[in-house]
């Protein structure tokens, strides 16, 4: 793994160990393809009212991060680079920032409000016990043709966080676009993200999740608000998402990060969806490959063949 660091041209007095006691925020972001939207949306981090001590960016090659863009960020930027994929790219930067206390790991295409770290660091502050937190979406292009950078920013602009009574709540899973890890657990625990689950990590957040669970709390907070754009650019082909879509759950129970119940909910909502829309798809998403990878991946089951790790030999 090579690792490339840039600090700004001009940094501020950032001593955060003074300026916000108690905590070290890393911001992480695994990328792959995607040189335009960290361009467009990582400078956007500079308006954070609590800024990241550091920020890691993880991607396959020093071309998918235009480094010069980030030149001007009030804080250190980091560019490592790793093989592809996700839980790999993600296990990449826990390994660069072994003091972190914190590591959010975004998206390369999740919006910020301007309050989230702050709001972030009294959430984990005030609660010991919880050790992943995911943020409140408020609007999420990865269910529809995708959301554009303005239009993004104007959704955060007219959002307005709910009053301080308004009390965290216990989730299932983080959501991978926007999931904050408390690190202190992870090493103990020697915890990882499964790097069996290889290019886009298919429900590798349910997977770190759950098994964050047996040691902390996984928790869902309204004060915590963004944006996923949902950008469609360097996203993994229909085939291996349909496969990964029966495979990874099938897996995952074979783990016991899920249970049966969770698990074929979640297939009967793909398969079903993949077959109600094959005919008339939406302009954005394969179906046709999607389905193809479904019917592959329970035949392949059906013969004992089945592997998340098959996709890697798919086009």
């Amino acid at each position: 793994m090579n690792v490339e660091t840039m600090k700004p041209k001009s940094l501020p007095p950032l001593n955060n160990a003074k300026l916000f006691p108690g905590l070290t925020i890393v911001v992480g972001i695994p990328s792959s393809g995607r040189r335009d939207i960290i361009s467009a949306v990582v400078p956007d981090l500079a308006h954070q009212g609590r800024k990241p001590d550091q920020l890691v960016i993880c991607a396959p090659a020093s071309d998918d991060v235009d480094m010069a863009a980030l030149a001007n960020l009030p804080f250190p930027v980091q560019l490592l680079k790793s093989e592809r994929g996700l839980c790999r790219q993600r296990n990449a930067i826990i390994d660069a920032v072994p003091n972190a206390d914190i590591i959010l790991f975004l998206d390369d295409d999740f919006l910020l409000a301007p309050t989230y770290i702050a709001e972030l660091e009294k959430l984990l502050l005030r609660n010991p016990d919880v050790d992943v937190t995911t943020g409140t979406v408020l609007a999420d292009g990865a269910t529809g043709p995708g959301i554009s950078v303005d239009e993004g920013m104007a959704i955060l602009r007219d959002a307005h966080a709910p009053a301080e009574n308004h009390c965290i709540r216990e989730a299932y899973s983080g959501y991978g676009c926007n999931m904050a890890v408390r690190m202190s657990t992870v090493h103990i625990c020697r915890l990882r993200f499964d790097e069996g689950l290889p290019f886009y990590g298919w429900l590798e957040d349910v997977d770190f999740s759950r098994a964050v669970s047996r040691f902390g709390r996984v928790v869902v907070s309204p004060h915590l608000l963004g944006v996923h754009l949902g950008t469609k650019s360097g996203r993994m082909s229909g085939l291996r998402l349909g496969y990964s879509q029966i495979a990874n759950p099938i897996y995952l129970v074979g783990k016991r990060s899920m249970t049966w119940r969770h698990a074929i909910a979640q297939m009967i909502r793909n398969l079903a969806s993949n077959v109600a829309r094959v005919w008339r798809p939406e302009p954005w998403v394969d179906r046709q490959g999607r389905l193809k990878g479904n019917i592959l991946a329970i035949s392949d089951f059906l013969r004992g063949r089945l592997s998340p790790q098959n996709i890697r030999s798919m086009d």
